[in-house]
């Protein structure tokens, strides 16, 4: 089970602000266990999608290129005070998480 992922989205204007800390360990499958010395499997997100009340606004790729626990900040115009923001991940290993938050 993942840990749960932090979401935090604000108005400014007309635009909201979203903020999202996801919780994985992003591993390239290149790195070796300094007890062992086998490599640690390659485990990443490759896929993001946030939406906004049930409207797409956002779908990325992504690969082992990325740091642990990724933070990622987009911004959206368009919607309102009130609005559902959800972020969902996808890794390569099957595992998905899921965050929403109410902008505000």
């Amino acid at each position: 089970m993942a840990e749960p992922m932090r979401i935090r989205a604000t108005m400014a204007g007309d635009v909201a602000d979203v903020k999202v800390l996801m919780n994985h360990p992003m591993e390239t499958g290149l790195r070796k266990d300094a007890k062992t010395g086998k490599l640690i499997p390659a485990h990443f997100i490759t896929e993001v999608t946030a939406t906004v009340n049930g409207t797409s606004v956002l779908a990325a790729e992504m690969s082992g290129g990325i740091s642990k626990n990724p933070y990622l900040g987009f911004k959206v115009k368009g919607p309102k005070a009130g609005d559902k923001v959800v972020v969902n991940w996808a890794d390569n290993m099957g595992e998905k998480n899921s965050a929403e938050a109410t902008i505000g």
